[in-house]
């Protein structure tokens, strides 16, 4: 059905380029902004579900999250990805048989292997710390997408003629604009809008169990990637996917804008009623259950410890599918309304509409 889909949205982009030359704006954004770490909310459905909107007709212009201008004078036929949350989303948006280059280290991506294997056997383009221009001019790209960090090789692709988007998804609102940009630059608008509406949907579901739920919200206690005693403070995206769903984070007295460092002590003062591991955790919940000690706290006495599913992305980011990890912390929280199997039936619906498996 993606094909069948594909040779429509194929017939009328040939139609809209007889009659139009639009030109497509996207709010822009620089990295390291100070933007609110926000996740999809309900109250964005209204503004994101798919309007009567034609498809944009080349030449388009759009503005990146560099607040960059960049004109495309027909549509994109070879693309390169520098960065796993713009590949994820060329993948949702149909078009991972444009892509000619991706990100390094696509392996270690469960998403790539499960929907579209072949971008697994591409030529990689470097990382954002050692990124390839030299690879990136050899694959002869229609257009290129990099993390806006990676700001000297946009400028320097861009002056060599190479049309290139940066795109800076730090929170949901970012990665809407990045959607919007990705969709309006390759001609996938409405594919676009109906991924955004799919995820506000979702959202909207995600938070009416916690609307609904009785008592005080819950205390969860978010470890990271590399330590149980690495938290997320309010200012981080993994914070607000909890104040989503309508727990309160034990953290969110921290003042760091990054993964912060606690001790045992302030873990075992805090008491947080769940402890939920991110998805790239080092450890196991086993060993957190095991750790002498954490005995005294509530969570390990009540087995009260989960970690959010790894098999398919860090839903603890603001990739694509990240709404989806609103979804996972509302099952545990809220098992009465929502259960294990309606989650993952939620989950299947997703990945089969928009990864296509």
């Amino acid at each position: 059905m993606k094909r069948y889909s594909t040779l429509l949205l194929s017939l009328i982009l040939a139609l809209a380029l007889l009659t139009a030359c639009t030109a497509v704006t996207a709010s822009t954004a620089a990295p390291g902004s100070t933007a609110p770490a926000t996740v999809p909310s309900a109250t964005t459905a209204e503004t994101v579900a798919p309007a009567e909107t034609s498809l944009p007709a080349f030449p388009v212009t759009v503005t990146d999250q560099l607040g960059r201008s960049v004109t495309l004078e027909q549509k994109p036929e070879r693309l390169v990805s520098g960065y796993y949350i713009s590949s994820s989303l060329l993948i949702a948006l149909d078009l991972e048989d444009q892509l000619v280059g991706i990100e390094a280290k696509a392996s270690q991506r469960p998403i790539y292997a499960k929907s579209a294997p072949q971008l697994l056997d591409l030529p990689n383009v470097g990382t954002a710390k050692d990124f390839s221009i030299e690879g990136t001019l050899a694959l002869e790209p229609d257009l290129v997408i990099l993390p806006a960090r990676l700001k000297d090789a946009i400028e320097t692709l861009a002056g060599m003629g190479i049309p290139v988007l940066a795109v800076n998804p730090e929170n949901g609102d970012l990665l809407a604009e990045a959607v919007r940009l990705v969709g309006a630059a390759t001609g996938t608008t409405e594919r676009a809008e109906a991924l955004l509406a799919q995820s506000a949907a979702l959202a909207q579901k995600a938070q009416s169990f916690a609307a609904a739920a009785e008592g005080p919200a819950q205390r969860v206690y978010l470890a990271g990637n590399s330590t149980l005693l690495s938290t997320a403070g309010p200012a981080m995206y993994q914070s607000t996917l909890l104040t989503s769903v309508g727990a309160d984070n034990v953290a969110a007295d921290i003042k760091d804008t990054y993964w912060a460092e606690i001790s045992f002590e302030q873990l075992l003062a805090w008491q947080p009623d769940l402890i939920v591991l991110v998805p790239e955790a080092s450890y196991s919940m086993e060993d957190v259950l095991a750790d002498p000690a954490l005995a005294d706290l509530t969570a390990v006495k009540n087995n009260q410890v989960y970690q959010m599913p790894k098999d398919y992305e860090a839903w603890d980011s603001p990739v694509p599918s990240g709404v989806l990890g609103q979804l996972y912390l509302a099952s545990i929280l809220y098992p009465d309304q929502y259960t294990q199997a309606d989650f993952e039936q939620d989950v299947a619906d997703f990945y089969e509409e928009f990864y296509g498996f």
